[in-house]
């Protein structure tokens, strides 16, 4: 069967020529024909397989484009990329692959079609649609990834235990698309994984990320996080999270799983905001909970610090997994450090309280609310109700004691200059005093954040410090 209208893009019709110009046989393969199955939008990557070299298909193509875009090559991969208005297209020329044990860089020979069908990771990512004139938008399917696509299924189109042996990432990648498209992965491949999943250490921490990202950016990151855990490989990416699992009892007093509370806050910040790294924060929200659970006969089950503990560990983690460790990673620090902040507050909401919120959260506040209320899971109507109303509260005061008082991004009124000109002083310790003393009576709204009065209270804080006013 042809599927014309899935090329109706000007760009296949300039590929179109220029394979057959070359008598090369070509394919467009993988995402964009699954996509356009799916219904998924306009696929911006494009995928083209050549039966000879695609780095010169790549070539004559753009020789042929009224822009000519520049050809990037990969001659060691045998590929070349160019883009075209919005779209990149990557070009390689049919492959078959065998791998060695300790790599997941294969040995490349030049094949056929079915040789590059073969080495996909998926059927539904092995489908092909033919681009050249005699049978352009013919559909070539070997192993009925159409069927799968209608069954919301991910499976290997060979055996998934040399599949998932040759490219362990392959195992991330089958967990991610379930999350994405929210497919079923095959029994047999789902055992797969959990038999190859030592395997995952031979894979660059980097690549892991990538897909970790994408099951973050999914509607439903649960979905991954519940594969990753029951295969086994969590234990291998992220054991932080693995220690939250279970639920222990003691002299009749138990606590929540905070695992699957974690995956349950994560699902709910997912409805609210694309902000992949407030995703990451509460993914890592309770990852302190683990080493600072004690029991104690009178209070039952605590975590006290994990805010703490758990801040620290994030840097550890992002670290080990090679991720940036700038203001990305601080951004989920204090997220995570803070995170119970609003919780305590919404209990008692006063000035004082709100204004040292702001003050410590800055232009995170807003963040910092949205973790705050995705952390609500619990299955109690009323109480579910009545939290929502508290942090409703909250945010009410923070725009109330922010538009007054002007604590976000704290500037002290009084300078440092100004206090060391008023007192004739050098750089001294007396100058953090009379700053800390102004910053907590503006937090303590024992002052308003103005000039005068800061000014009045440098004066009063200097004199008590034995110092003397220079005229």
């Amino acid at each position: 069967m042809k599927y014309k209208n899935a090329l109706q893009h000007p760009v296949f019709k300039t590929i179109s020529q220029s394979a057959d110009a070359l008598g090369v046989d070509a394919y467009v393969i993988g995402g964009f024909v699954r996509d356009y199955f799916l219904e998924r939008g306009n696929a911006k990557d494009i995928d083209v397989v050549a039966i000879g070299s695609g780095i010169e298909l790549a070539q004559h193509v753009a020789n042929n484009l009224p822009s000519t875009p520049k050809v990037q090559i990969f001659k060691t991969y045998g590929t070349a990329m160019l883009r075209h208005d919005d779209i990149e297209i990557e070009f390689v020329g049919a492959r078959k692959e065998s791998y060695t044990e300790n790599s997941r860089n294969p040995i490349v020979e030049n094949g056929s079609l079915e040789d590059d069908q073969n080495r996909r990771d998926f059927t539904i990512n092995a489908l092909a649609l033919a681009i050249n004139k005699n049978n352009f938008g013919e559909l070539l399917d070997p192993f009925n990834g159409i069927n799968d696509l209608d069954k919301g299924l991910i499976r290997t189109p060979l055996n998934p235990d040399i599949t998932y042996s040759d490219d362990p990432l392959r195992m991330m990648r089958a967990i991610r698309f379930a999350t994405q498209l929210n497919f079923k992965i095959e029994d047999t491949s789902l055992n797969a994984i959990s038999k190859n999943k030592e395997r995952i250490t031979i894979i660059t921490k980097e690549r892991i990320v990538t897909e970790l990202h994408k099951i973050l950016e999914s509607d439903t990151p649960s979905i991954g996080f519940i594969h990753l855990e029951k295969t086994g490989l969590l234990d291998f990416i992220m054991p932080e999270l693995t220690a939250l699992k279970g639920i222990d009892e003691k002299e009749g007093q138990r606590h929540k799983d905070n695992f699957y509370h974690t995956l349950e806050v994560v699902d709910n910040i997912c409805k609210t905001t694309d902000n992949l790294w407030l995703r990451w924060a509460a993914l890592l929200h309770d990852i302190g909970k683990a080493p600072t659970k004690r029991f104690h006969k009178k209070i039952g089950w605590t975590f006290h610090g994990h805010e703490f503990v758990g801040s620290k560990m994030v840097y550890k983690l992002f670290k080990r997994l090679k991720m940036p460790l700038n203001d990305k990673m601080k951004f989920v620090q204090k997220m995570v450090f803070m995170s119970s902040r609003p919780i305590v507050l919404a209990s008692e909401v006063t000035d004082s309280a709100v204004r040292r919120l702001v003050f410590d959260a800055g232009d995170n506040v807003e963040d910092l609310m949205t973790l705050c209320e995705a952390d609500i899971t619990t299955k109690n109507p009323k109480k579910f109700n009545k939290y929502h109303n508290n942090f409703k509260i909250v945010r009410d005061k923070i725009i109330e004691v922010e538009e007054r008082d002007h604590v976000r991004n704290f500037q002290p009124p009084v300078t440092g200059e100004e206090i060391m000109k008023t007192f004739n002083l050098k750089p001294s310790k007396e100058i953090g005093i009379i700053k800390e003393a102004i910053k907590e009576a503006i937090l303590e709204g024992d002052i308003p954040n103005e000039h005068d009065a800061a000014f009045e209270l440098m004066l009063e804080k200097g004199k008590a410090l034995g110092l003397t006013i220079v005229d």
